[in-house]
Formats: structure tokens, C-alpha cells, sequence
């Protein structure tokens, strides 16, 4: 059973930056898509990036491409998700999956699932 754990998340002003990290429990096998999506107050949950870790695939959301960026770290087995230029409404629980990836952008692609790290964005 693979375990997904988030850290990174935080308070941060408007136009500042942070960087979020996966650290899964054991080996993802390599076919696999590592994902973040989010979560706002009474907001379905909603794709933010992913990568494939075969070959380092990328894929983005409309509204974070271009200041997201989805890494890997295949030694650590941890994915990271830089983001910058943070806005209000980037306020949400951000959570890690990781699964097959057929959707890429929806939770059905996805079997594993962090308990989410909160990140809050202030004015």
C-alpha cells in the first residue's frame, strides 16, 4: 500500500512563493502519473499539475500554467510543486496522488491519495 505525505504548506502573501512536497512510502511503479490537485471551501476538488515518472512528462492546469512547476526526485521518491507568484485564490488543502493517470486531470486517475497540506495566501 503505497502512503503519500505532504509537506510544505503554509501562509504566505500575495506574490510570494512556495514549494510543496510527496514523499511516497515506497516505490511508485514507473508507469505511473504523480499529481497535485486542490481544494477550496466548498470547491470540488480541481487538477493543478502532474508528472510522469518514466520520463518526466508534464502536464498543467489553465489557471496555475506558468507559475506551477511539477518536479521529481526519483531517488527519494518524492514529487515537488514550486509555486510562485501566489494569488489569493490559490487558497486551498493541496493534496498528492499518485495512479495511472487515465484522466490525467481527474481524480479518477488517481488510487493514492496524501492527507493534504493547507496552503493559505493572504492579502
Amino acid at each position: 500500500q503505497v502512503q503519500l505525505v505532504e509537506s510544505g504548506g503554509g501562509l504566505v502573501q500575495a506574490g510570494g512563493s512556495l514549494r510543496l512536497s510527496c514523499a511516497a512510502s515506497e516505490h511508485i511503479f514507473k508507469n505511473y502519473y504523480m499529481a497535485w490537485f486542490r481544494q477550496a471551501p466548498e470547491r470540488e476538488r480541481e487538477f493543478v499539475a502532474a508528472v510522469t515518472w518514466s520520463d518526466g512528462t508534464t502536464y498543467y492546469s489553465d489557471s496555475t500554467k506558468g507559475r506551477v512547476t511539477i518536479s521529481t526526485d526519483n531517488a527519494k521518491n518524492t514529487v515537488y510543486l514550486q509555486m510562485n507568484s501566489l494569488k489569493i485564490e490559490d487558497t486551498a488543502v493541496y493534496y498528492c496522488a499518485a495512479g495511472r493517470g487515465f484522466p490525467v486531470r481527474r481524480r479518477s486517475g488517481y488510487d493514492y491519495w496524501g492527507q493534504g497540506t493547507q496552503v493559505t495566501v493572504s492579502s
